[in-house]
């Protein structure tokens, strides 16, 4: 008779963690909106529905407003698993003051910012012994929070939303010790996310770093070594139909639609899950700004320009030490 080992369970739990992330956002989304809609149309429970929406409408500012993380949530056995099955790390390059606040812009988005949301959304990765006193807030769009119950379950983990009065209230209203996570590629980047590819969606992103400016507070660069290797693509010749079509969609809704590929279930399987790849993030020096509450776009073009600069560098300094070619840069667009 065969019995599972202590690794093989592990193993198990890792993929299950993996897989039930993506897939509880999916289901918590269909269910509310389905279940809402049935409930309007075939019953009488309307009532139900209107309540739902009444308190969605009270609630609506919550996240602009620092969300309502439960330190319950961040802290699941879950979110363990999920960390272990690639495994994602943080290194830390210069030590944080709690006493300050700070923007981290992360690189790359990658498919899914699974380093991302390991280290800055649970308390699994060890962020918090490695940054003692400093409070992450990863921002994202503000549709995610549109359905119910999909919005506090992100909302507990940590996660507001990325919009201009989010960012001023979290580095206004919120003390010190707290750090803005920002994926500045975004989902644009999904396009450059498979092996052997280090493009960045950032040489006209420019608005992280006026909102650095006007509060003053410090940019950080970091960077997900093995993020872009966690998935593969299928890269169709350019001028072929389906390539026209990826392109024109990214054009109306500015979301690439990849014909991605990871492992399944199993090891050598094939399937939607990403390959279990070590993904080390590295989190380089803070670089200072000045307040300036109305930069100009000249000012903001600088220090753009220095931000720039000190990624290249944090990216030159550690590559080689993750496989990566010593000629090999960085590529911005």
């Amino acid at each position: 008779m065969f019995l599972p080992t202590k690794k093989d369970l592990k193993a198990a739990m890792e993929v299950f963690a993996i897989f039930q992330w993506a897939l509880s956002a999916f289901m918590i989304a269909v269910t509310v909106i389905f279940l809402n809609l049935y409930l309007v149309v075939f019953t009488s429970y309307w009532p139900v529905t209107v309540l739902i929406l009444t308190w969605l409408a009270f609630d609506w500012k919550t996240p602009e407003r620092g969300g309502r993380r439960s330190k319950w949530v961040r802290s699941w056995w879950l979110w363990k698993n999920y960390c272990d099955y690639f495994p994602i790390k943080i290194l830390k390059t210069h030590d944080l003051s709690p006493n300050n606040n700070y923007i981290l812009a992360c690189h790359p988005h990658g498919l899914m910012s699974h380093a991302c949301f390991g280290h800055f959304a649970t308390d699994s990765s060890g962020f918090s012994k490695v940054f003692p006193g400093i409070t992450p807030y990863v921002l994202t769009l503000g549709a995610f929070f549109w359905i119910p119950f999909l919005r506090d379950y992100i909302m507990s983990i940590g996660v507001c939303s990325v919009s201009k009065s989010s960012m001023d209230f979290l580095l206004t209203h919120k003390g010190t010790g707290n750090m803005l996570i920002v994926v500045v590629g975004g989902l644009a980047e999904c396009k450059y996310s498979f092996p052997g590819c280090f493009t960045l969606v950032l040489k006209n992103r420019c608005g992280f770093v006026r909102m650095a400016l006007r509060h003053g507070v410090a940019l950080i660069p970091a960077y997900s070594f093995g993020e872009a290797d966690l998935y593969k693509q299928h890269l169709f010749t350019p001028g072929s139909w389906i390539h026209r079509f990826q392109e024109w969609f990214r054009s109306i809704v500015h979301v690439y639609p990849c014909a991605f590929y990871g492992r399944g279930f199993t090891q050598n399987s094939w399937g939607l899950l990403p390959y279990n790849l070590p993904v080390t993030t590295v989190v380089g020096k803070p670089l200072p700004m000045p307040k300036i509450e109305d930069p100009s776009q000249e000012i903001v073009h600088k220090y753009h320009q220095l931000y720039i600069e000190a990624l290249r560098k944090l990216f030159d300094e550690h590559k080689t030490k993750y496989g990566i070619a010593e000629t090999q840069e960085l590529e911005l667009v």
